[in-house]
Parts: C-alpha cells; structure tokens; sequence
C-alpha cells in the first residue's frame, strides 16, 4: 500500500467516526469532492448531514436568491 492509499483510507475512516468534516477529509485523501463521495459509496459510509447542513444550505440558496 502506499502513502496516497494511506491517506485515503485515513481520511475515510476518520471522515466515518465523524473526526472529520467531508472538507477536510476530501483534503487529506487528496480526492475531488465528487471522487471522496465515490468512495464514501463504495465503502457504504454515509454522508453527514444534520439540520445544521440544512439550514446551510437553505441561507445559501436565499443569499443567491434561489429560494424565497
């Protein structure tokens, strides 16, 4: 295995325990967001979203003017 396997799993394993934002461990797998959640998938790790994440983004699409 070598150091950017390493840092994958690292990444997906403390993405998992929540240690982790998908941010931050997108970063440290050194992944595109789109290739993190690939892998998230495969390894069946569920995404993190709370009513925090929510109402994130319900003020972002209002401040764009997306949402009334």
């Amino acid at each position: 295995m070598n150091t950017h396997d390493l840092r994958r799993e690292l990444a997906l394993t403390l993405y998992a325990q929540n240690r982790l934002s998908l941010g931050k461990a997108r970063e440290l797998a050194g992944l595109s967001l789109w290739e993190f959640r690939q892998w998230l998938s495969l390894r069946r790790i569920e995404a993190h979203y709370d009513s925090d994440d929510l109402q994130d983004d319900i003020e972002t699409l209002r401040t764009l003017g997306r949402l009334s």
